[in-house]
């Protein structure tokens, strides 16, 4: 039986010292991909984080994979971006997937909703955070009280209380 290791990804939607971070990055990546068996990667597409990340991820499945990963794009509801560009993103994203718990939930919680959702299907949750505030804060807040493993890209953990 294959062993899937999934890893979801949450961040600020603006990112400081992104060469940093995406250093910080490739390294874990090329760990994830050349030592587990196969690694499923889920992120949103919300903010500079996300895009980074999603980036950083193409670069490492193409420099380091052998046919063990998969990686999904997760809406937390249909947009009219995805849909009038449904090719290109999957061209992009091995797979993209509406999140059925937020797909009806209002705009403004249904992001919340996704990245919970996100955070339960996960082994590991990385994240890119710098201060105590944001949606990516408070995802990162509920992985802990889930007993998640989290790498921090950013800094040490802030979510301590």
């Amino acid at each position: 039986m294959l062993n899937i290791y999934t890893v979801s990804f949450f961040g600020h939607r603006y990112v400081e010292r992104s060469e940093e971070i995406e250093m910080r990055l490739d390294k874990l990546l090329k760990e994830l991909i050349t030592q587990k068996e196969y690694v499923e990667f889920l992120i949103g597409r919300d903010g500079d984080f996300d895009l980074l990340a999603s980036s950083a991820i193409k670069k490492a499945v193409e420099k380091f994979a052998y046919a063990n990963t998969h990686f999904t794009l997760v809406l937390p509801y249909m947009k009219a971006e995805y849909r009038n560009n449904e090719k290109a993103y999957l061209d992009y994203y091995d797979e993209v997937e509406i999140c059925s718990k937020s797909a009806n939930a209002h705009p403004k919680a249904a992001i919340q909703i996704r990245n919970r959702e996100l955070v339960d299907r996960s082994d590991l949750v990385v994240c890119c955070i710098r201060h105590k505030s944001g949606g990516a804060y408070q995802t990162i807040k509920y992985a802990r009280k889930q007993d998640k493993k989290i790498i921090y890209l950013a800094d040490e953990d802030i979510t301590g209380e």
